[in-house]
């Protein structure tokens, strides 16, 4: 059999956020080397690292914690790719201009250069998740980076929940999808609702490990945030993990402390699945035509049958 590639380690760093920006870089920063050491060739950290998660209220003040790509995180962090030799996906609170914002992440290579940027597509607004307040939806699609690793392919937090964002960027030919994270509890949920809630999110990026025949890596925050205004706050449930082209749970972290996970993607484990499973072969991309619409109202009319027409005998 033909190997499309060579097998790859990636290292998941599931951690708290600090205060200060700063301390919150320098700490991933180190996390990087550490990753590389213990062998990886590609670090994910999680959505909006730099700070606490400031979704939690709507505050214009907020703005003031966005930066340009590149930029210092982006520059910090590039020098620790090219140091350690090792690809860095780094989420960053993008400032395109004033006024216009995005959730995004940079794909650092392995020589520190910036192999591509991705930036959220879905933006979600619930309690305690007022994202629509801050971020403008990506407008550069879902797209695959080649890296020295790999062809990976980013998406983000609320984009955990479409298929549609799993199934293009698997198209674009990516052996790992990577959605770092910044998702918990309500903690007047968790005893009713905690193990519902998290089971559906892991749930549904296993599913679109198995649809697609990739690996798929969730990177998720821990600990308890409030925002500087008081309030319940919410509890990120961590569980970090890497899930294999059929589903299985490779590795994962712990829902209440900092963690960093290692596991291995191999593409040629893509490749013997896809080939039990040839589900892209059998895509009827002729019949998803209607996939476009908002919702489909009323029952579904299905057109009328074709008969064929007998040849009068002379």
């Amino acid at each position: 059999m033909t190997i499309p590639g060579r097998p790859y380690r990636v290292a998941l760093v599931q951690s708290t956020c600090a205060p200060r920006p700063e301390a919150n870089v320098a700490a991933a920063a180190a996390r990087v080397g550490e990753a590389a050491r213990r062998g990886a060739d590609v670090v994910c950290l999680q959505e909006l690292f730099r700070t606490p998660y400031f979704c939690q209220t709507e505050s214009t003040a907020a703005f003031d914690l966005a930066e340009r790509i590149p930029g210092p995180t982006t520059a910090a962090l590039a020098r620790a790719a090219r140091r350690h030799r090792v690809v860095v996906i780094a989420p960053v609170f993008e400032r395109r201009a004033a006024g216009l914002f995005h959730n995004s992440a940079v794909v650092i290579d392995a020589d520190g250069s910036i192999a591509g940027i991705y930036r959220k597509m879905h933006i979600p607004d619930d309690p305690g998740y007022y994202e629509k307040f801050y971020f403008a939806p990506g407008d550069l699609g879902f797209p695959a980076f080649d890296t020295r690793a790999g062809r990976i392919a980013v998406l983000i937090c609320w984009d955990q929940w479409y298929p549609e964002a799993a199934r293009l960027a698997a198209l674009r030919g990516a052996s790992l999808l990577v959605y770092p994270t910044a998702i918990g509890w309500h903690p007047h949920e968790r005893a009713t609702l905690g193990d519902t809630q998290r089971e559906a999110w892991r749930t549904v990026q296993r599913g679109h490990a198995v649809a697609n025949g990739v690996f798929v890596a969730a990177v998720n925050r821990v600990g308890h945030e409030t925002p500087p205004d008081g309030g319940p706050g919410i509890h990120f449930w961590g569980s970090s993990f890497l899930a294999g082209p059929q589903g299985e749970i490779l590795a994962e972290a712990p829902d209440d402390r900092e963690a960093l996970l290692l596991g291995t993607v191999d593409p040629a484990q893509i490749e013997r699945v896809r080939r039990a499973w040839p589900f892209l072969r059998d895509r009827r991309i002729d019949a998803y035509g209607d996939i476009l619409s908002r919702f489909l109202d009323g029952p579904t009319r299905h057109p009328p049958p074709r008969h064929r027409s007998r040849k009068r005998r002379k």
